[in-house]
């Protein structure tokens, strides 16, 4: 896939990742989040207390796009979520728990989340 196209496609992904997070009743609070050290978050929701970090990766099949989140790429989340949190403290009275989802889209547009994807935080 070029560049371009990639790119788009990419972002269409997380628009539907987006609308199937809010359809379940999550509200998405941001998208593509980036942090001063130059890593990016997809999408944070948010269902109760818990924030949801999701990493939208789209292939075309879920396995093919399960496969292209690297070590690396993980580990550049890990931080901007450690900066987002630490910009965004939690209030006094909430108990703030942290999901990781990894959400997949495949070709046709079918959207796979697994939640709870644990990125090594």
């Amino acid at each position: 896939m070029s560049g371009s196209l990639s790119y788009h496609s990419g972002l269409a992904a997380e628009e539907q990742v987006m609308l199937h997070y809010e359809r379940e009743g999550r509200a998405v609070s941001e998208h593509r989040w980036r942090g001063k050290y130059g890593g990016e978050i997809d999408l944070i929701a948010r269902e109760g207390d818990t924030l949801i970090f999701i990493e939208v990766k789209k292939s075309r099949s879920h396995a093919r796009a399960a496969e292209r989140l690297s070590q690396r790429q993980m580990r550049r989340i890990c931080v901007s979520v450690e900066e987002y949190l630490m910009r965004h403290p939690a209030p006094a009275n909430c108990n703030r728990k942290v999901r990781f989802d990894l959400a997949l889209v495949n070709e046709i547009g079918e959207i796979k989340v697994l939640e709870n994807a644990y990125f090594g935080m």
